[in-house]
């Protein structure tokens, strides 16, 4: 089976950790590893670093040799420009397809923790099986669910058809609390950490159906790989494609019937804000979660950065906050307005602030 992996984001709502030219998925936070080596450690053992592909922007090519020089340039899928999601799965897809790759392809991302990942490649290997059982049936992962957490989508599942699988239903992306307090009692509802394995020539059909400009585009591009029109061909068509994320695009629109549920407790979590970041690594609200030189006085719940070697950041009687000193910047921000803080790099860049982000 072919590992597609996806690291390409900008992981905006990591800022000021996670930077332009260093996003959040090469930095290295989890015991001097970045989240990119710890899904490529993840994967390659059970699959072959010959079937594990990478897929970025231009911009990061350089950053990922580094991180892992034992891939093969051939398996460093670069996209010329930044178009969101469906146009970088299309791109990958035509790419293997055109290598002569055929089967179960698995979707995944570079940029999630697991506390569990023995259980990950488990259900990769079962999905693999499954589709390869029924090409026409996509497999879609889900994780038990550890509280109701509101900034991430959740798996509606139905019947359960034997062991771990169960059927599909629906899709619901960041509902309110409240409601995700009802989800989550209600031991119908999973989090869906976006993971799936679903057949090559399937997947393509469905850009076909769904995305018919999206699909004759991104065959332009598949008749030029290989020759001499290549590069010119990607420049030229790739900025072209509607930017559209991959959920948007193709996923929401696959019906009950085309899709199973694997139920998987891997101890996933997706540190894609501040405050997601503190949870993962740190999970008790009486605790702070720190880094370099800070001193901490009847204050809990916080996650404090200092990356400046020669100051003490101190804080005294704070809850709920994070604050972030790197050499160029200082963030302080309380945890219930981690969200605005993708708001307020938008507003950086239009500002005169392009440098800092």
């Amino acid at each position: 089976m072919e590992i597609l992996i996806f690291a390409g984001g900008t992981g905006t709502r990591l800022w000021p950790l996670s930077r332009k030219n260093t996003p959040k998925q090469f930095g290295k936070d989890f015991n001097g590893k970045s989240t990119l080596q710890l899904t490529f450690e993840r994967v390659e053992p059970a699959f072959g670093i010959e079937n594990v592909y990478i897929s970025t922007n231009e911009r990061y090519v350089s950053l990922i040799k580094e991180q892992l020089p034992q891939v093969p340039a051939v398996n460093i899928v670069a996209e010329p420009e930044k178009r969101d999601l469906a146009p970088a799965v299309g791109y990958n897809l035509i790419r293997i397809k055109k290598a002569g790759c055929q089967g179960p392809v698995a979707i995944v991302w570079a940029d999630h923790i697991m506390e569990k990942p023995q259980e990950f490649i488990l259900a990769l290997k079962n999905g693999e099986r499954l589709v390869k059982k029924n090409p026409k049936q996509i497999v879609f992962l889900a994780e038990k669910p550890r509280y109701a957490q509101n900034n991430l989508g959740w798996i509606h599942v139905g019947e359960k058809i034997r062991n771990q699988l169960y059927q599909f239903q629906e899709w619901h992306y960041r509902p309110p609390l409240a409601k995700c307090g009802k989800m989550f009692e209600s031991g119908e509802w999973y989090w869906n950490p976006g993971y799936f394995i679903v057949d090559l020539d399937l997947i393509l059909n469905l850009y076909q159906k769904f995305m018919p400009k999206m699909f004759r585009q991104l065959e332009k591009i598949a008749e030029s790989i290989g020759t001499t029109r290549e590069s010119a061909v990607l420049s030229k068509i790739y900025p072209t494609l509607e930017s559209i994320s991959f959920d948007d695009a193709i996923i929401e629109k696959v019906g009950p019937e085309q899709a199973v549920v694997q139920m998987v407790d891997m101890g996933w979590s997706d540190p894609g804000t501040l405050y997601a970041l503190k949870e993962a690594l740190e999970p008790s609200l009486d605790e702070n979660l720190t880094r370099g030189k800070v001193y901490s006085l009847d204050s809990k719940d916080c996650l404090i950065y200092n990356d400046e070697k020669n100051k003490l950041v101190t804080v005294v009687g704070l809850e709920g906050y994070i604050i972030i000193n790197s050499e160029d910047t200082l963030l302080v921000v309380n945890k219930s307005d981690v969200p605005r803080i993708k708001e307020l790099v938008k507003k950086l860049g239009k500002d005169g602030f392009e440098d800092y982000i």
